[in-house]
């Protein structure tokens, strides 16, 4: 199986199944000397953690993760320090329960990637889904922490702003509130609402999709390249690669086809230090594949979790039609713990963008602009 590697200059390669003794990644890339210990890890690792709210899987994983390999301690400040040397991270599977899916061995769950893993290779793994799992997502999360270290002062955050059909009211937003309920919602009137529509899905056996946003500031203008290394393309990708999402969107997205010119262009006044200030922000933050300086903004919808109680109609390996029913321990919506996927992603790109753009056009930024000659009269 290829294809398990994602980035440029920062690439990560993850590795390990949902049922497997041990999940994990290697981060090549990295710049040295970036001080980094298991605690700068742990704290993104502990947001994605299952069994925190009857809402998620109540598969109990302490993810506790171990860096194997990249650092040293430096001499002179006694702090563990990047080498420049691939890192690895290691995380343990510590609660499996294969025999939940001993039913399914050679059943195809619709809507899951059971048929094309056994199309493609011939084989797969039934236990939890091997590869295709969203236990493989956790050490993105991982890779995540050590890119947010690259990136500095840019600050990446997530929310969901749908569950199922029911969306936030975006003038209730309040950053304050993500980490305060077990969402990440940044809408508190509608979370007693969530709470019920969920609890009803899962008491049913079924499940419901979402759409998380997720967002950088700081980001400087210049990240990304035109044509064929857009910023907004390897985000587009590193976003669609999470497991279960099926759309993706930069800025305003769709809506902008029901747009007109006037008002989908991003007017532009004389700012501060000569650069430009955007009026407004239908672009999300990249502009011809490169960022604006403004605040970078995705959105990615995740489809309903294909693992469920209610009887679908399937059909095996041998050809046989059946009724599949999956046991087991579930999220009734992976979307909720999809917020510090997205996150981790969004910082990787970035992270990647950084490196490339260091390297064709060093540490030196373009502003201020230089000032205009006065008019020749």
């Amino acid at each position: 199986m290829s294809h398990n590697t994602f980035g440029h200059l920062f690439r990560m390669t993850t590795f390990g199944e949902s049922h497997g003794s041990t999940i994990g990644c290697v981060v090549d890339g990295c710049p040295p000397r970036i001080p980094l210990t298991e605690a700068d890890v742990q704290v993104w690792m502990d947001k994605r953690r299952p069994g925190q709210s009857r809402f998620t899987t109540q598969r109990k994983e302490p993810d506790t993760v171990r860096i194997v390999s990249g650092v040293v301690v430096d001499e002179a400040t006694r702090v563990k320090v990047t080498t420049g040397a691939p890192i690895a991270l290691l995380v343990d599977n510590v609660d499996v329960r294969s025999k939940d899916y001993g039913e399914i061995e050679n059943q195809y769950r619709p809507g899951h990637a059971d048929f094309t893993y056994d199309a493609k290779y011939g084989v797969r793994d039934h236990r939890g889904g091997g590869r295709s799992s969203a236990r493989e997502t956790a050490m993105r999360v991982a890779a995540g922490a050590i890119a947010r270290k690259i990136v500095g002062d840019v600050r990446i955050r997530g929310a969901l702003v749908q569950l199922g059909p029911h969306r936030i009211d975006r003038s209730r937003w309040d950053d304050a509130q993500i980490d305060e309920n077990a969402f990440f919602c940044p809408d508190p009137g509608i979370v007693p609402a969530w709470e019920a529509y969920l609890d009803g899905v899962r008491k049913a056996g079924s499940s419901c999709g979402a759409v998380i946003e997720v967002w950088a500031d700081g980001v400087p203008p210049g990240w990304g390249s035109p044509v064929y290394g857009k910023l907004d393309a390897e985000l587009a990708s590193a976003l669609m690669g999470i497991n279960a999402v099926k759309a993706v969107e930069i800025g305003d997205g769709m809506a902008v086809a029901a747009m007109s010119g006037e008002d989908n262009a991003d007017e532009m006044r004389h700012g501060e230090n000569g650069a430009p200030t955007f009026l407004s922000n239908h672009a999300g933050g990249i502009l011809g594949g490169i960022s604006t300086g403004q605040r970078v903004v995705a959105r990615f919808a995740v489809k309903p979790t294909s693992s469920i109680l209610t009887p679908r109609r399937s059909v095996d390996r041998f050809g046989a039609e059946v009724d599949v029913r999956t046991k087991g321990r579930h999220d009734p919506c992976v979307g909720i713990r999809a917020v510090p996927v997205g996150e981790a992603m969004m910082a990787i790109v970035l992270a990647d963008a950084f490196l490339r753009h260091r390297a064709q056009v060093g540490t030196g930024a373009p502003w201020p602009f230089p000032a205009r000659e006065p008019a020749r009269g």
